[in-house]
């Protein structure tokens, strides 16, 4: 009896473990910074479900998100929509928006930017601005857009410094600059340096981000139920502490 109970027992084991889904998540940088793993973590503590995050830079996520197997998508609305019509995706929400943001080191005074004639001020008063590499082979869109506003007529007399230690926060980290430009989300991690703020909205310097069930995801229904928790108010919180303003 002892080894037909000690069977049944081991088999219940096994079921357990066959039973147990893990998803896949498609993330870039600028989400997975702000707040992704532990909201991740507190959905696999609710359901058991694990959740694995791969990171790659925003602008090659299409053309990866069939390559490996993956459930859940992060990308901007517009890319989003091209997965769309191709057909790589299903079922999708808006998350919400991520704002690029001026950062200094930690103890150093914060300017007023709350205007564009004063971020442009602030910024010419810098020894340097570091930021990301926007080479379009990187695949960055937050590198692409900062150096596309840096290169307006009104930024001419900005020091621009390009990292060559990584994004522009660890760039800043390294002493490459004594500012950097950088998505909130990627600042905010980083105890050596702090955020001063986010660029006047008028100039357009932030990223809006949805979220999508892969149209072939291996766990379509616990890919559904994270779709659901990272869009819920319970999840809202966290990404607003990481960087990320929710939808409303």
């Amino acid at each position: 009896m002892k080894t037909l109970a000690l069977i049944g027992l081991c088999a219940s084991l096994l079921v357990g473990t066959a039973q147990a889904a893990e998803i896949q998540v498609l993330s870039p940088p600028v989400v997975a910074n702000a707040g992704l793993k532990t909201i991740a973590d507190a959905f696999t503590r609710e359901t058991g479900v694990t959740v694995t995050v791969r990171s790659l830079e925003l602008l090659k996520i299409p053309q990866d998100t069939t390559a490996k197997p993956t459930d859940i998508v992060f990308v901007t609305p517009d890319l989003m929509d091209g997965l769309s019509k191709s057909g790589a995706v299903g079922a999708r929400a808006p998350l919400g928006r991520v704002n690029i943001g001026l950062a200094v080191k930690a103890g150093a005074p914060h300017p007023d930017i709350t205007t564009v004639p004063k971020l442009v001020t602030a910024l010419k008063n810098y020894n340097g601005v570091v930021y990301s590499n926007p080479d379009p082979a990187r695949g960055s869109l937050g590198a692409l857009m900062i150096d596309r506003l840096l290169h307006r007529p009104e930024f001419a007399d900005v020091h621009r410094v390009i990292s060559s230690k990584g994004n522009g926060a660890s760039g800043l980290i390294n002493g490459e600059a004594d500012s950097a430009l950088q998505f909130e989300s990627e600042i905010l991690p980083h105890r050596e340096i702090e955020l001063v703020g986010a660029l006047p909205e008028e100039l357009g310097a932030f990223v809006n981000i949805d979220v999508a069930v892969a149209a072939k995801a291996p766990q379509t229904a616990e890919a559904q139920a994270f779709l659901r928790y990272v869009t819920s108010a319970k999840a809202a919180p966290l990404w607003q502490a990481g960087g990320l303003t929710p939808k409303r």
